[in-house]
């Protein structure tokens, strides 16, 4: 398979009112991106630690009734903070509002403040991904007993790379690969994972879009990215302002490409 290159924003649910977040999400469709995301946090990443936030699924609800031709989705949701059959029931149920425009971003978790504030356990790194590796195979299996059931095969995107164990989720699960870090980290990860794939029986250099998040201009990274097999481009925006600028000029890069 030959992934398109695709354009996604994220815009962070943080230090804004929730009408400023519902306007840059209009923005952003009009704009011609492919993918608006959120994240799943209680709490701001950056900035006052304290400040305006809000949670993740009721708005990707909401912004299934807002928006018309994006995808959207969380990058990513935390899987320690609900349920898998839950989690599974609650993007079934966005799949169908938005006319099947959800992907199911997902990953282990880490934000300990998030963990601490709302009364889940912390654990550890590899207990967070042993509770995700069980996660998935759970969620297709509440998706596959549900009625009605999800408008398509709702893609599910994982978030993280650890080379020894997460990256072998991705390999078994993941219909596309969140990667954090420069060129050299995607392109070296990116090998890791078709190696991890080759070992659980998937093509996994066709079967799993690699993802990566962009803070710079495409003249400056996009050809490196795409030569390390990079097609989904997201630039995050935070509140109040949801500066779209760059994701503009990504978007004209896009469609420069032909």
């Amino acid at each position: 398979m030959t992934f398109p290159v695709r354009i996604g924003v994220q815009i962070q649910p943080q230090h804004a009112d929730y009408g400023q977040i519902r306007d840059a999400v209009r923005r952003a469709e009009d704009a011609g991106v492919d993918v608006i995301f959120n994240w799943d946090h209680f709490f701001p990443l950056s900035g006052d630690p304290d400040g305006k936030h809000y949670e993740c699924w009721t708005m990707l609800g909401a912004w299934a009734e807002q928006t018309e031709r994006v995808e959207i989705g969380a990058l990513v949701t935390c899987n320690s903070y609900r349920n898998p059959e839950l989690l599974a029931d609650m993007a079934r149920t966005v799949d169908h509002i938005s006319g099947g425009r959800l992907i199911l971003g997902i990953g282990a978790g880490w934000f300990e403040k998030d963990y601490d504030q709302f009364g889940y356990e912390f654990g550890t790194a590899g207990s967070r991904i042993a509770d995700l590796a069980d996660a998935l195979p759970r969620i297709k299996a509440r998706w596959a007993a549900s009625n009605p059931l999800p408008t398509r095969e709702i893609p599910i995107l994982i978030g993280g790379g650890g080379e020894r164990k997460t990256l072998r989720v991705v390999a078994e699960h993941a219909d596309q690969w969140h990667s954090f870090g420069d060129v050299e980290t995607l392109a070296r990860k990116s090998a890791i994972l078709d190696e991890h794939g080759a070992a659980v029986g998937r093509e996994t250099a066709t079967l799993v879009e690699r993802s990566v998040g962009v803070g710079s201009a495409p003249e400056e990274v996009a050809d490196a990215l795409v030569a390390a097999g990079a097609t989904l481009f997201t630039i995050g925006t935070s509140g109040p302002d949801y500066d779209l600028e760059l994701v503009k000029k990504w978007v004209a890069w896009r469609d420069a490409q032909g």
